[in-house]
């Protein structure tokens, strides 16, 4: 919409809807036609297939991925042409919860993993917690027997498990280390703020890591250098997902263990109220626009 990021090299007029779900309605050549009718999710980030990295099942780092409703058509449409690969089968799942899913828990997941992944006994702190990616993060972090420290800049949603903060930027590492004196294990920003991020380096314990999988707000990230070197952290950076992580992402939904957030629902013909509520400032969870 603002014409950057992947979104600077749309041609336009291009039809949007990153994050499709629906019903397989047709295949084409080579395509199992017993797929027709199944019910899918589309993988957003579409992978090219045959780099290096595409090879090893990692797609979440292949440098020619194109993006649903940017590089390509999208789902706000009655019909959206995919591969057959990114139509993944969802199950019993819920299209709204499917919806509410697909683009935030794939994209946490491998940004955690890149991390080393959760583990119980560790303390992890989470920025942007009232965003569909923080939201979804806390959750499983708790899931997976985390310590979870959600912080963001507005009351978020109670969650069981879970120590909230609310605080800007300058606020966070003084308030995180009321809780954690010895720093966390692990540190997620989905806030895309450089100045959030530059708080979370200075959250880290030692040989604690910070993943970012973010950059839509600053991007002058500030690092202490000394101090990164001599506790040993990492800093990662996470931009998509593997198919794996789609799979494992519509698994825990399904059983329940994450829950995504589901703030409102329009239908197609008002699409427009719908992307004005996306951006408001109250807005809790996802914004699902139902093509049919």
């Amino acid at each position: 919409m603002a014409g950057i990021g992947p979104g600077a090299s749309a041609a336009l007029p291009r039809i949007p809807g990153i994050d499709p779900v629906g019903v397989i309605h047709a295949v084409g050549h080579g395509v199992n036609a017993a797929r027709i009718g199944e019910p899918v999710v589309v993988k957003p980030n579409i992978p090219c297939g045959s780099c290096d990295f595409c090879s090893r099942g990692s797609e979440a780092r292949c440098p020619q991925q194109t993006v649903i409703g940017v590089h390509r058509d999208g789902g706000a449409a009655e019909y959206v042409a995919v591969p057959a690969a990114s139509a993944i089968p969802r199950g019993e799942l819920d299209a709204a919860l499917a919806v509410g899913m697909l683009h935030s828990l794939p994209i946490v997941l491998q940004a955690l993993r890149a991390a080393g992944d959760v583990h119980t006994g560790q303390t992890v702190v989470i920025s942007g917690a009232t965003g569909v990616l923080g939201d979804v993060a806390a959750q499983y972090a708790r899931h997976r027997g985390a310590r979870v420290v959600a912080v963001s800049r507005r009351p978020a949603p109670a969650l069981d498990g879970v120590e909230s903060i609310v605080a800007d930027s300058s606020e966070i590492v003084a308030r995180v280390r009321e809780l954690a004196p010895d720093g966390v294990d692990l540190a997620l920003d989905t806030t895309g703020s450089a100045d959030v991020a530059s708080a979370l380096l200075g959250v880290l314990g030692w040989g604690a890591t910070l993943s970012v999988c973010s950059a839509s707000v600053s991007t002058d990230l500030r690092v202490d250098l000394r101090r990164f070197y001599l506790g040993r952290h990492r800093l990662v950076g996470s931009a998509s997902a593997d198919y794996a992580d789609i799979r494992d992402a519509i698994a825990l939904t399904a059983s329940g263990a994450v829950v995504p957030r589901i703030d409102s629902r329009y239908p197609l013909a008002t699409i427009t109220s719908a992307y004005e509520r996306f951006s408001h400032p109250d807005r809790l969870g996802k914004v699902v626009i139902d093509v049919s």
